[in-house]
């Protein structure tokens, strides 16, 4: 199990973690967090039928992370549109669609990071073995969601656009300074993977 989630009985998952591993994944949850925004205020009343018409963004995020985690709908990196009119409607359906959906968006990636936060703050305390972690399904999917999250932030910020950049990334130099964030994205790379296998029927 060491590394790697592995399938529980009845669903769900489990992986043990040594507490540096416990303390990588909380504070890159936390960065997340804090890159995502805080939500909606706590002690505001919750009114249901302004939430549902509450509007988001129309225009994309300045930081390539946040634009990494929440892209343009309706636009296609790899084919630009024909003509001028068409990149305009293009850049018009998008801040439509980002409008209506972005704050959605944005609240469910944070309630994915909180759920990791939250299960690795209740764990015991780690001894010189590590501990394990287990999750129910919702639990899973939860994790599954942050660590894709955090696999996107930081592949955006070692520029990651294809799996030539990855191969590259595999050959730094120990001295290298964006090395720590490699081996963290594919460390991630290697948790989002068996946790996806424990999903599988």
């Amino acid at each position: 199990m060491p590394g790697h989630f592995e399938p529980l009985p009845g669903g769900g998952a489990a992986v043990a973690l040594d507490d540096v591993e416990i303390s990588i994944i909380r504070s890159l949850a936390v960065q997340l967090l804090e890159l995502i925004g805080p939500g909606p205020a706590e002690d505001a009343p919750a009114d249901p039928l302004a939430e549902l018409f509450a509007e988001g963004p129309s225009e994309p995020p300045a930081d390539p992370v946040l634009r990494r985690l929440f892209p343009d709908a309706y636009s296609d990196p790899e084919k630009a549109p024909d003509s001028p009119a068409a990149a305009e409607e293009q850049q018009v359906h998008s801040a439509e669609f980002r409008r209506y959906t972005e704050n959605d968006l944005r609240a469910g990636k944070r309630d994915n990071a909180l759920a990791v936060i939250r299960s690795l703050d209740a764990l015991a305390p780690v001894d010189e073995s590590g501990t394990v972690l287990k999750l129910a399904p919702d639990e899973s999917r939860q994790w599954l969601g942050a660590l894709n999250d955090l696999r996107l932030a930081i592949g955006a910020r070692l520029e990651i656009t294809d799996e030539d950049d990855t191969d590259l990334l595999f050959r730094l130099p120990e001295e290298d300074p964006r090395k720590p964030m490699v081996l963290a994205y594919l460390w991630l790379g290697g948790l989002q993977e068996t946790l996806v296998t424990t999903l599988m029927p």
